[in-house]
């Protein structure tokens, strides 16, 4: 346990939860979660253990958000574990290359990406209000495990903010699925790239276990309860959660980038 006040240790927690609902809903908790860690624990202390812990927690309120879905909502639980797979690949790939380079000039290409993909959303009303009929084609699956979880999946190793929203919008558009099935696919497809981000992380030992599992049940509740506020309120407030989640990951990316 890293020596820090309780009145912190309270504030992490009630940081987790507020992160494990963000996450359930639409990805993104991360945004929240990390950040606070990284004030939070003691001077010094290096990022990675931020990473691994944030990583330890993420993965409790991911998972219990997944069952949850599952129970309560029909998902392509075999498409969403191959997704899932690809982009276990595809974020230690990205990992790799991004022990080699400065990730600071990519993050002005994504936050445009960002912009465009919100101002998609908002000319688009009906995006993600309801699912396709027609079948989806094996043409449409595989580009699905190419582009959301290969593609993603190295832009979670090589970047990281905003990746569960990421996934929400292209198994959006790939899959024509509605918003609240997207967002119960893409916690699948989190909880393998959690797994094995949380393996890496453990082996190097930089993981604060005991501050994570007190932080982890406070994010399983988030995300259970995020989960269902989803399932209860429909695409349409998932849609503005998007948004918002959207436009919060653009001035972090900025803040980041251009005034930290």
């Amino acid at each position: 346990m890293p020596d820090i006040s309780l009145t912190m240790v309270a504030l992490l927690c009630l940081a987790a939860l507020a992160a494990g609902w963000i996450d359930a809903v639409v990805g993104g908790g991360g945004l929240l979660l990390l950040p606070v860690l990284l004030l939070g624990l003691p001077g010094g202390t290096p990022a990675s253990y931020a990473l691994g812990t944030n990583k330890a927690v993420a993965i409790v309120g991911t998972s219990g958000a997944a069952v949850t879905y599952a129970r309560r909502t029909r998902v392509d639980v075999g498409t969403a574990v191959r997704i899932g797979l690809a982009a276990l690949a595809g974020s230690t790939a990205g990992a790799f290359v991004a022990a080699g380079m400065s990730t600071d000039v990519l993050k002005p290409v994504v936050m445009v990406v960002l912009l465009g993909v919100g101002t998609f959303v908002i000319l688009r009303p009906a995006f993600g209000t309801a699912p396709s009929t027609a079948p989806v084609s094996a043409r449409r699956v595989l580009a699905a495990i190419g582009l959301a979880g290969l593609g993603i999946g190295f832009y979670d190793g090589l970047i990281g903010p905003g990746t569960g929203t990421f996934l929400v919008l292209a198994l959006t558009a790939m899959l024509h699925l509605d918003l609240v099935t997207a967002s119960a696919t893409a916690k699948i497809v989190n909880c393998c790239t959690n797994a094995g981000a949380l393996a890496t992380f453990a082996w190097k030992g930089t993981v604060f276990w005991q501050l994570a599992a007190l932080m982890a049940v406070f994010n399983l509740v988030g995300g259970t309860v995020g989960a269902r506020t989803a399932l209860k309120k429909g695409s349409g407030f998932v849609r503005i959660v998007l948004l918002t989640v959207v436009f919060a990951l653009v001035a972090n990316l900025a803040y980041q980038q251009w005034v930290a």
